[in-house]
């Protein structure tokens, strides 16, 4: 299976970069995330592997050809919903796969085995209006995968879907990783992505902020925030040469240590004033890291998610 390359990307609109000078290397077998606020150039960069912008330098290139994806090789759930409201179901999907090149009779194959794992086949002759929001959502989901794409591009795929659902969905995404695919995740909720996602890539203004594996991502930040339960006085906290910032929840304090600070220094100082019930050193999650590089940018993005 092959590699999805991005080298030295570029786009601009009226005057604005919104993808500058990006580059990516996504493996086969592996779920990528795409991270980034409102505004960052996810969407862009989405649209210009899928080729519906052509980059104004750079290129981007699936497998040894050296060209963009075919369109038949690609599977792209949207953010923003785009069904026939008025079509049956299965109809609907029969339309869809042949459009991505399925035979008649595979399209209707595809969508009947899929309509059956969601749980859907008592609607298939249903108008997709009939359905509920999640409904909708999950044929919009068969419809991405029912061709058997090689490059998957799931832009808030869970959006409108119960716990139940998520789950099915997230057994697939760990099917299509197991089957090789190149598999790029789009989302704002940072908590989905630190579960599933073996790479991210999170994007600001349209640069590249930082990239790795989320283990990787974490170990940069991991050092400088820490937990702690104690009885006593809690003076230390104050100490603004040592301490960033802190949450006090009542029952344990969240503390984040200024940079180059140790979190032995904090366990030293809170021992000579109080008695020290829990010391955790604990790793950021994906929330604060992008919080963290983002800044005031992050804040409404991740408050809607």
């Amino acid at each position: 299976m092959p590699n999805l390359i991005l080298d030295s990307v570029s786009k601009t609109f009226d005057g604005v970069r919104a993808v500058d000078d990006l580059s990516l290397e996504i493996l086969p077998g592996e779920i990528y995330g795409l991270l980034g606020p409102n505004g960052a150039g996810k969407t862009t960069t989405i649209r210009t592997i899928l080729g519906i912008f052509a980059p104004d330098s750079g290129t981007v290139q699936f497998g040894e050809s050296g060209e963009a994806p075919e369109k038949d090789r690609i599977g792209y759930l949207p953010e923003e919903r785009g069904l026939y409201p008025k079509m049956k179901v299965l109809e609907l999907l029969r339309f869809l796969g042949e459009i991505k090149s399925l035979s008649r009779k595979d399209a209707v194959g595809q969508a009947e085995s899929w309509l059956e794992r969601f749980d859907l086949q008592d609607w298939r002759t249903r108008p997709l209006e009939r359905l509920s929001k999640g409904m909708q959502q999950k044929v919009q989901f068969i419809a991405t995968i029912m061709h058997d794409p090689d490059l998957l591009i799931l832009d808030e795929p869970f959006s409108g879907l119960d716990p139940i659902n998520m789950g099915i969905l997230k057994d697939i995404m760990l099917e299509l990783k197991s089957k090789e695919k190149v598999l790029i995740f789009s989302t704002h909720q940072m908590e989905e992505a630190e579960r599933l996602c073996d790479r991210i890539c999170l994007i600001n203004k349209g640069r590249r902020v930082l990239e790795g594996s989320v283990r990787d991502v974490k170990a940069q930040y991991s050092n400088d925030r820490v937990t702690l339960s104690f009885e006593g006085q809690d003076t230390f906290l104050d100490d603004r040469d040592l301490v960033q910032k802190y949450d006090n929840y009542g029952n344990y304090v969240e503390v984040e240590l200024k940079p180059g600070r140790e979190p032995q220094e904090l366990l030293e100082r809170a021992m000579k004033m109080a008695t020290v019930q829990r010391f955790e050193v604990s790793e950021p999650s994906l929330r604060d890291i992008f919080i963290s590089e983002v800044g005031g940018d992050a804040s409404e993005v991740l408050s809607d998610a």
